[in-house]
């Protein structure tokens, strides 16, 4: 697609999410070829949700690092969305179930960026061990996530992350200072709906340990001319299944040894 077309295809998708309308699919014409042009779309997506007084970029979110969720939406490598200010939300909170098209919870562990991280000047590309000391301090997260596609495993890849790969919300703990934190390696984090327990995990099915999606991401970025910046959060991946919620269902995650957070849907 040429610029113009880029943006076409941004507009459609900002239209849909600022109106909380339900897409079958992008048009042809405006369907990202691969995921290269599919981050292209979501840059443009994200000025547009920003300039329409969605909400301001802040952080993101990285979907399908684990085995459960990669089997969950059939596919097998991490793809990033955006975390916008104003649905950032902290430790409790309720969230309005009509302001969601198909709204799901997912149990996460996510990652506050205390330092800048720009590429290196020779390429080299992003470790696990490279990204750890910029991480200042972690949380227990919910992400809520929102379909907003009729059927959305008829939809390519490259269009769900134009569209933010299903990005809607999260809900933080407090944040655990880095040095106070467990093995990321073997935490354990589960969720519970309405007091039932639906399933629990461990951080280190992130990719054996949740720096390497941190890792991920930064490559990812440095493709595109881009770097995480300090004061960022990042969504590291769900431990559990995504699980769909009705109005009036209360979800609670807990990363054992760093945090949890609770949301209503109301």
């Amino acid at each position: 697609m040429n610029q113009e077309e880029l943006k076409q295809s941004a507009g459609i998708l900002a239209l849909t999410r600022v109106r909380n309308q339900i897409i079958d699919g992008l048009p042809e014409a405006f369907r990202p070829a691969d995921e290269a042009e599919a981050y292209k779309v979501q840059d443009q997506l994200h000025e547009l949700l920003n300039e329409a007084g969605y909400g301001k970029r802040v952080g993101y979110k990285i979907g399908c690092t684990t085995p459960v969720m990669q089997e969950f939406l059939g596919i097998n490598n991490p793809c990033a969305g955006a975390v916008y200010n104003t649905s950032t939300n902290y430790i409790a909170t309720s969230a309005q179930y009509q302001n969601f098209s198909h709204p799901g919870v997912e149990c996460e562990i996510a990652a506050f960026i205390g330092s800048d991280l720009p590429p290196a000047p020779d390429g080299t590309p992003f470790t696990r061990e490279s990204v750890t000391p910029a991480v200042q301090a972690l949380f227990g997260a919910i992400e809520i996530v929102d379909d907003r596609w009729t059927d959305y495993k008829t939809v390519d890849t490259p269009s769900l992350i134009a569209d933010d790969f299903f990005a809607s919300g999260i809900v933080l703990s407090q944040p655990k200072p880095v040095k106070d934190a467990p093995d990321l390696a073997t935490a354990i984090g589960h969720m519970t709906i309405n007091g039932k327990r639906v399933g629990e995990g461990t951080t280190g099915d992130i990719m054996g340990h949740p720096y390497e999606a941190l890792a991920w991401l930064a490559n990812s970025l440095a493709e595109r001319g881009k770097h995480l910046k300090a004061g960022e959060v990042v969504m590291l991946g769900s431990v559990v299944e995504t699980k769909w919620v009705m109005p009036g269902d209360e979800v609670s995650i807990d990363i054992e040894g760093v945090g949890g957070a609770l949301v209503k849907f109301v």
